[in-house]
């Protein structure tokens, strides 16, 4: 498993600005699948705890899909330790994680995962689901079907 993480091209203005992506060798049928992973949940407070204009160079309402965007992100703590679980549980089924920081100011244009709607091909990892996830840190992973290739050939 190769694991990378992106030193922010400037400095973080918040810590929770961290993100995860995985690669799982073989998913539902899929070669090489890319898993966004975010926070699903927050606490309520933290909607409050951020100067938002100063994160997105404006002003947005506490609606905004961008502000969730911020806040299913994750602190350099929680990346480390997602990080160590991925390694221990699932270290020869996934080929990369990599993680990057957000950019700040975040462009407002911009969708949270957690808004995502599920179809056939597009859908969650519900860590919480796992009987084995024992992280206090509420985890999903989003994924797209149709991005990999099929792990046999359709036309056969």
């Amino acid at each position: 498993m190769k694991i990378t993480v992106t030193p922010p091209e400037s400095p973080l203005l918040i810590d929770r600005a961290w993100t995860i992506r995985m690669t799982i060798k073989s998913f539902k049928g899929r070669r090489d699948v890319d898993v966004h992973l975010f926070r699903p949940d927050w606490e309520p407070g933290e909607e409050t705890a951020y100067d938002w204009e100063s994160l997105f160079n404006g002003p947005t309402n506490p609606d905004d899909d961008c502000r969730r965007l911020v806040l299913e992100a994750f602190t350099a703590e929680e990346r480390d330790t997602i990080i160590e679980y991925l390694k221990e549980r699932y270290s020869t089924r996934i080929t990369t994680v990599a993680c990057t920081a957000l950019t700040f100011p975040v462009p407002t244009n911009l969708s949270a995962l957690c808004g995502m709607n599920e179809t056939k091909n597009v859908g969650f990892i519900r860590f919480e689901k796992i009987p084995a996830y024992n992280l206090p840190i509420p985890l999903r992973g989003l994924y797209n079907l149709d991005e990999h290739p099929p792990i046999v050939d359709e036309r056969s």
